[in-house]
């Protein structure tokens, strides 16, 4: 029995849906990555940092600003909020993609679920679920606290090397701007991608001391204004620059060599101090495990909830004052 031509002209008609089908998503996913994949958001980032960055009027700097959110109306509510750009600003200092709205819905997000869960299940009281509502709250905020302290302290780590491999540039014979190349060429990320923007940001016209001060401003570290500093006097003044690079990166590498055996000398009180602040928590999640009815007064009862506030409001004092204590700053 032989196919017929109906069964052909089902088979080829088929066949041309299936490959056109696969035509569109094909094309569909290239003007994803032309719109939305990696490279593109990586060029918008780049043409975003470098809008108006020479200009300082006020149309400038609307230009230069981040969105805060993608929704309008969202957008002008952030807006009347008052320093809400700084909150955007450990955002960008955190090397996050985020935007100030999703940092805050999440944060009410993650303390509703926290104040009913929490609540529901320990059987809280009001204001006790509504602090450990906050608590959980805070999460998505430390979060990006704890980000952006690992991206600074990678980043003043990685600094020493990039002084002197701009210093073996300029003694070589390369110019400033090709040393800064050199850097976002051959350091890893976020010494790189940073000086690799400022090297950008020349390239397309803005002035060196202006792509510098930007910078500063991207990475808020003492050690890079140093860097900063004396470029532009040197820029002014004159000198041998890479005589002044040379000396900077010895004294950085002497500054962390002494910060890091200043931290394991202090390292015994800084393990102490976190026993003390995390033992009468342990203590109590223990005892209420084994003998709940002893430690349901200090929730239930009127009394118990007035004395556990106030060992709250000790504990946070005394975590603040070991903090303080044990933070040795070089």
């Amino acid at each position: 029995m032989f196919p017929t031509t109906g069964h052909y002209s089902f088979v080829i008609t088929l066949t041309l849906a299936l490959v056109s089908l696969l035509l569109l998503l094909v094309a569909s996913f290239q003007i994803w990555l032309s719109y939305k994949g990696p490279l593109a958001q990586k060029i918008e980032k780049r043409l975003q940092a470098l809008s108006a960055a020479s200009d300082d009027s006020l149309q400038s700097q609307l230009l230069r600003e981040r969105l805060l959110s993608q929704v309008p109306k969202l957008e002008r509510l952030l807006l009347s909020i008052p320093r809400v750009h700084r909150l955007d600003g450990l955002i960008l200092e955190s090397g996050l993609n985020w935007t100030v709205s999703k940092l805050l819905l999440s944060s009410v997000v993650l303390g509703l679920l926290g104040l009913s869960v929490l609540g529901s299940w320990l059987s809280l009281s009001v204001p006790l679920a509504v602090a450990a509502g906050m608590g959980v709250g805070l999460l998505p905020c430390l979060y990006v606290s704890s980000r952006r302290q690992r991206r600074l302290a990678r980043f003043e780590a990685q600094l020493p090397d990039a002084l002197d491999m701009m210093a073996r540039a300029l003694r070589s014979g390369h110019s400033f701007p090709s040393s800064l190349q050199m850097v976002g060429q051959e350091m890893a990320h976020p010494v790189g991608a940073e000086f690799s923007m400022v090297h950008d940001e020349v390239n397309f016209g803005v002035a060196i001391e202006q792509a510098l001060t930007n910078l500063t401003k991207r990475v808020p570290l003492t050690d890079l204004r140093y860097f900063v500093v004396a470029v532009l006097i040197q820029r002014d003044s004159g000198g041998n620059l890479t005589e002044v690079l040379g000396n900077l990166s010895r004294l950085i590498r002497e500054r962390l060599k002494l910060r890091n055996k200043v931290k394991v000398m202090s390292s015994d009180g800084r393990l102490s101090s976190w026993i003390l602040i995390l033992m009468p928590f342990a203590l109590a999640a223990l005892m209420n495990a084994f003998n709940p009815e002893f430690m349901a007064p200090l929730w239930t009862d009127p009394m118990g909830i007035v004395i556990l506030q106030y060992l709250l409001t000790m504990m946070v004092i005394g975590m603040v004052v070991i903090q303080k204590i044990i933070r040795i700053r070089i």
